[in-house]
């Protein structure tokens, strides 16, 4: 964010996302747009950059964000759109991204209806075996010496048999230097499953740990770093984007 001083211009625009932003989620405890731009590039419909920063920000229900901050430079919008306080794109733009989460609003988030909507089963192959595994429901624990614990219930299914397993795992997060790294995976309930299963399972995990990058509504987005804390998760994030914010 520059240090100078806004044009009106700037102000008006930015005032207007905000409104615009305001109005598209459940609550928010505060949110700052900045628009750079002038009038000249206004009508042309650019902004040398948008930045975008939020608190308490509760995108739906279950859906709750502590801190969140975009930046996006040489951005091309949708000027009337702007005005009326809806940021449109006209294309996609590079970002930074850096969001902070609670414990207790992963947690909500995870177990979410629309989350649920969202996470597709696994589907395994096991000794020429299709194995199906839904996530039943999801719980982690951010722990202060920078580890994940997950815990949760799975129901897995193998042909006409279909079981509910118990599980916990625990991961070392993602840094500038290491992918993430799985510690452990233990089975807490149920009658256990094969080390061909589990060689499957963990292979699955390898590669979606290693995707370069994942879509959501258009956009793409890489996390670079994660730093965990007790009870909090901080991620930053380089993003293409089509929507600022991307929420």
């Amino acid at each position: 964010m520059s240090d100078t001083e806004p044009r009106l211009e700037e102000q008006a625009l930015s005032q207007a996302a905000e409104i615009g932003i305001t109005t598209q989620l459940e609550a928010v405890e505060k949110i700052n747009v900045d628009v750079r731009t002038d009038l000249f590039k206004m009508v042309q419909g650019k902004a040398d950059s948008i930045s975008v920063t939020g608190e308490g920000l509760v995108v739906q229900k279950d859906i709750r964000v502590q801190e969140m901050e975009v930046h996006a430079s040489d951005v091309n919008i949708d000027l009337l759109s702007a005005i009326f306080g809806d940021v449109e794109l006209n294309h996609p733009a590079d970002a930074t991204v850096r969001v902070l989460l609670t414990e207790a609003d992963l947690n909500r988030t995870l177990n979410s209806e629309f989350v649920r909507s969202k996470m597709p089963p696994f589907e395994l192959d096991v000794e020429d075996e299709r194995v199906t595994l839904q996530t039943q429901q999801m719980e982690l624990q951010l722990r202060g010496s920078g580890k994940i614990v997950f815990s949760g219930d799975f129901l897995m299914q193998a042909g006409n048999i279909t079981e509910e397993l118990s599980f916990t795992a625990s991961a070392r997060p993602r840094t500038e230097d290491q992918p993430i790294l799985l510690e452990g995976f233990y089975c807490t309930n149920g009658q256990g499953i094969s080390i061909e299963l589990a060689a499957a399972f963990m292979e699955k995990a390898k590669e979606l740990m290693k995707l370069p990058y994942f879509v959501y509504e258009g956009s793409a987005f890489r996390v670079i770093k994660m730093d965990v804390q007790e009870g909090s998760l901080s991620l930053e994030i380089e993003a293409r984007v089509s929507q600022i914010p991307s929420l």
